[in-house]
Order: structure tokens, then sequence, then C-alpha cells
């Protein structure tokens, strides 16, 4: 009675009204064309604006939320419906709709017309944005040198896939000598989720190198921390990897909000002033560095990237927080654990509003440490304290 498909919505020719349940941060990313967003745990403060004379769809990530959500108003008198199966069915359908696409007589050809005009967006219409902050980081942190071979780390989300194409990019109008394998570990996917990733390579025409892994399975019965034990085996595992293809730098997609988020949550929660370096030693494979060609990229960049192009990424493949994903939980492209990451992105949005240079300020200020004004210090595992001096 209260739940819809979005075939059934489509062919709903009145004038309806589209709500996007999610928390605001997803909602950003990518939404259903021309929904609005109601975070549904605040439905309730703008109920009395919506009309009792149209018809109300609602869309969470998977359809569970916004059907329990539908029946609690639809009994108030409402016409109101959940969009069957979520976001997560318009992506299978986004991903389908596409690879069909690529398959009919003429597709490839149109295919390849696309890429050509979201290759052109980089150095024209992003150039300053993206581009120019993806070519000076990498020249202000020395992050290529001749030789390199750069296994460039594709998760499937929106920021990995723009910086494989950056590199792309690089290749072609660069000056520096340098090699790129790129790389896709499959973890333990399911299927649609390794399917969009793979037909967005595609699109994208990056010839990507795919390796498999059981670590999905292997933190499967981890119950405190599943997230950071992920991230830190994906690490290891793409180290590994990139080794045995002959590589010496592996490339990471973080960009500045998740620099920036890094020095906050490290105060706030960690009570300790740290950042994201723009690129390190690896302490387990001598020889290996780890790279952040993104550093300076802003994420509001990529995700207005990403809309021009009508290109749709993966948000999180970890299969253990699908259900919380419902809700806007789960984890992000880091491993990071969803909660007081969106508790951090939500402070500096709010801080913004009322100083338009808090984000730059927040950067910069781990470039600028008085160490005489600090009470202390380690450097190499060894602390240090402002008396040992005084």
């Amino acid at each position: 009675m209260y739940q819809r498909t979005i075939e059934q919505m489509e062919q709903d020719l009145r004038q309806k009204i589209i709500i996007d349940i999610r928390k605001e941060a997803d909602y950003r990313k990518e939404t259903y064309p021309g929904a609005r967003n109601i975070y549904g745990e605040e439905f309730g403060r703008y109920l009395e604006r919506l009309p009792k004379d149209q018809p109300i769809y609602l869309i969470c990530y998977t359809g569970e939320n916004s059907l329990a959500l539908a029946q609690e108003i639809g009994a108030q008198g409402y016409e109101i419906y959940s969009v069957e199966g979520g976001y997560r069915e318009y992506l299978k359908r986004s991903l389908l709709a596409s690879m069909r696409k690529g398959e009919e007589p003429g597709g490839r050809k149109e295919q390849e017309d696309r890429c050509k005009e979201i290759e052109r967006s980089i150095v024209k219409k992003f150039r300053k944005d993206i581009w120019r902050k993806f070519t000076k980081a990498i020249n202000e942190y020395e992050l290529i040198s001749d030789g390199d071979k750069i296994a460039v780390c594709i998760s499937g989300g929106k920021d990995s896939m723009l910086m494989a194409k950056l590199f792309q990019e690089l290749e072609r109008h660069g000056k520096k000598n340098f090699e790129v394998v790129y790389l896709v570990m499959n973890p333990g996917y399911n299927e649609l989720n390794f399917q969009m990733i793979c037909n967005n390579a595609k699109i994208l025409n990056v010839p990507i190198t795919v390796f498999e892994s059981e670590i999905f399975d292997i933190v499967a019965g981890e119950e405190d921390s599943p997230c950071y034990l992920c991230a830190r085996m994906r690490r290891g595992y793409l180290y590994s990897k990139a080794k045995e293809l002959g590589c010496n730098k592996i490339a990471l997609g973080h960009h500045f909000d998740d620099v920036i988020e890094t020095i906050l949550m490290g105060m706030l929660y960690g009570a300790q002033v740290q950042t994201m370096m723009p690129k390190l030693h690896s302490t387990n494979f001598p020889g290996m560095e780890l790279i952040r060609p993104l550093y300076l990229v802003r994420e509001e960049a990529i995700i207005h990237w990403m809309n021009y192009n009508d290109l749709h990424f993966i948000q999180c493949a970890c299969r253990f927080t699908e259900q919380c994903q419902a809700c806007g939980g789960g984890s992000d492209e880091n491993g990071e654990k969803g909660s007081k990451r969106a508790e951090v992105k939500e402070l500096i949005r709010e801080l913004r509003k009322k100083n338009p240079y808090i984000e730059m300020n927040i950067f910069r200020s781990v470039e600028n440490v008085n160490l005489n004004t600090v009470i202390g210090y380690k450097k190499d595992g060894e602390r240090h304290h402002f008396l040992d001096n005084y």
C-alpha cells in the first residue's frame, strides 16, 4: 500500500514530490534527479509544509527506512509511498541502462565521445578547481619523480575514479617520465558494486588491473573495529600487489576535505595535533611510498565534476555497512566509521557559514606550528617537553 517501484513512480504523471531522506552529505554526493532532501529523523518538522493533495515519494538507501516512514506518515492522511529498493535500485538501473547503451549499435562511438567530453571537462571547465590543484600538489609536495611506476588505487568511488582520469591527463600532457597501473582490488564486493566499478572504468576508458582478496570474509568475525582492520588490510594488500607489479608508489584518492577533517578529528577525539600527510614512506614495505595527489582538491569540486558529467559512483562498497547506509551510517572510502567523520564534516560546514576561510585556516594550522608555544611534541617516537630546554 505504501510502497511503489521506481517504474511506478516514473509512470505517475501527476505533479509529485520526491524526497531523499538520507543524510545531507549522502544527498549532496548524488540523488535521484529532482529529489529534495529532508533527513528522515527530522521529517516531522517539515510535515506541515507538505501538501496532502500531491503524491509524495520517499527514497532512502535501501527502501527500508523510507517504508517505515511512509507507513507512519500515510496514517495521517498523506498520499505517500516508499520507493522500493531506494537509492541502490536507482544506481542499479543507471548501471544497467549504461551497459545496454554501450552494447547498442553506435553505442561504442557514443561512449567514446562521452569519454572525450569528460576528459575535456577536466582541463577546461574544471581547470582551476581540479586540474591546477592536482598538478600543484604534485609539484609542491614532489609526489612524482622520473622513473616512478605508480599504482593508482581505485576503490570505485568518485575520488579514486577522478584521480585515475587525472593521471591519464598527466601522462598525456605532463613532462614526467613515469608509468601508471590502475589497480582495483576486489575484497569481496557484492556483484552490483563490482559491476559498477568495472562499468565506470569502461565509461571512463581506464584500463584497470583487478585482483581478488578475501578481506571481507576475514574481518567478518571482528566485532570491535572491523573498519579499522579492513582499512589496514586493504592498504597492505595494495602495497603487496603494487610491489609485485614493479611499482614503487601507490596513489590514494584522499582529498582536501579528508585532510582537514582528519586534523579536527585528531584534536577532538584523539587529543593530538596531526594531519594526513601528502606522502609518506611505508614502514612494512621498504622502498614503497604512499602519495595523495588530490591533497589540494576540494570535495565539492569533485562532486560538481561528477554531476556535470552525469556520472554515478559507489559510495560505500562494504557489505557489512549496507544496512547502515540506509540511515546514512557505515564507513567511508577511507575505512573510517561514518559517525565521527560525519560530525566533523557538519561542524566544518557550520563554521564555514560564519567564516569562509575556516577550511583553509584549519589546513594551514599544521603548516604553522610554533614549537616555542606548545607544551610537548613527539618526533620519531621520542617525546619532547618544553621544560627540557626551559
